[in-house]
């Protein structure tokens, strides 16, 4: 076969294949720069100097060992071929060329204290990334196996959740994402979709986590009385204020009344029975629609592609990534599924935010 495809595609279409496999196989190799330049600090070095700095600039503020420059430089170009940085070349005095390096606008997801950096760490991280090294025999083990009931328990014999309960670093990795995500996209939501809060005068914000998200609604709505529910462990050094409290609690047990139930990115890690339970929670806790009762839904549904083949990776790449605790990113008629054996109202509102992240507003 590697015969007769030599004779029949063109040189130009092999080196093509040949290319995206390489990309395919080595992918690991981006996630792992991309890794190297946050914990280095390297977007924000970039952005203290006013968005552009030399290799030299970005070493010396990076400590790299002067031993370790041209290897930096190797982390930057790989990067900046795959979108992170921008390079623009300088010529100087004869034949040397400075390389000024700049901030793309993906990369400015990574710059300043509202930033997305702290989901890098999580996403690469060992615990997480290894879980995938289990996916062949994952897909072969029967799901009522004992210890295998997501690819983080068949690696680690133990699920994410425990996990995070007996490991104070990985918590924190954890904790750190969660809140990063969380205030970067509710203060876009808050801009675009604020209407979603009006009104409301207690809002349970339920996984909020160390309540950075929560945080963001209370100062936008100081009149809406802001819980966050989390387990025992994540919420034991919380400290609240006037308009933000915390509470232990277990989702899948009881939630405390509220006219306002938030799911910020849960219920994509859960599967349909789980989210189920969860919702009938939910509705326990708000009172009727005609008295402002509702839960709102921050959480991707997937098809807003429309033919963008990036749109579509990322979709399918979150898909698969959220495997790995068992969970999925679901389509409109996956979700409506849900909301209907969870007893909700068909009445159930989409708003899109940035593509297929989108907040879910559903009634009782």
């Amino acid at each position: 076969m590697t015969l007769k495809l030599l004779t029949e595609v063109s040189p130009q279409e092999l080196l093509g294949a040949l290319a995206e496999l390489q990309n395919q196989v080595l992918g690991y190799v981006k996630s792992m720069s991309l890794r190297c330049a946050v914990d280095l600090g390297i977007p924000d070095a970039i952005h203290r100097r006013n968005g552009a700095a030399t290799l030299a600039d970005i070493a010396t503020d990076a400590k790299v060992h002067p031993c370790k420059v041209a290897d930096l430089q190797r982390v930057m170009e790989l990067l900046t071929t795959s979108g992170i940085f921008t390079a623009t070349a300088t010529p100087g005095d004869g034949d040397t060329v400075t390389v000024v390096y700049g901030l793309t606008t993906a990369c400015r997801f990574l710059v300043g204290w509202h930033s997305l950096s702290p989901m890098v760490p999580f996403c690469v991280n060992p615990l997480v990334v290894s879980s995938f090294f289990s996916m062949p025999e994952w897909l072969k083990t029967e799901p009522a196996a004992a210890g295998a009931g997501s690819l983080f328990e068949l690696a680690h014999g133990c699920s994410q959740w425990e996990m995070v309960s007996k490991d104070a670093g990985f918590n924190n990795v954890l904790n750190d994402s969660m809140a990063a995500d969380s205030q970067v996209f509710l203060e876009v939501i808050i801009v675009d979709k604020g209407r979603i809060f009006r009104g409301l005068r207690s809002l349970i914000d339920v996984g909020g986590g160390n309540g950075a998200g929560t945080q963001v609604i209370a100062k936008a709505f100081p009149r809406i009385k802001c819980t966050v529910m989390d387990l025992p462990h994540v919420v034991g050094q919380a400290a609240g204020d006037d308009n933000l409290s915390f509470v232990a609690g277990d989702m899948f047990e009881s939630i405390p009344s509220a006219d306002a139930v938030l799911l910020k990115n849960i219920l994509h890690d859960w599967g349909h029975d789980d989210c189920v339970k969860i919702l009938q929670r939910c509705k326990e806790a708000i009172p009727a629609r005609n008295a402002g009762g509702k839960v709102i839904i921050i959480d991707m549904v997937r098809g807003s592609a429309n033919g963008d083949k990036k749109i579509s990776e990322m979709e399918a790449i979150q898909n698969l990534f959220t495997m790995y605790i068992t969970g999925v990113e679901r389509d409109e008629i996956e979700w409506k599924r849900i909301f209907s054996d969870a007893g909700f109202s068909d009445d159930y509102k989409i708003l899109p935010v940035l593509g297929p992240y989108s907040v879910i507003e559903i009634y009782p």
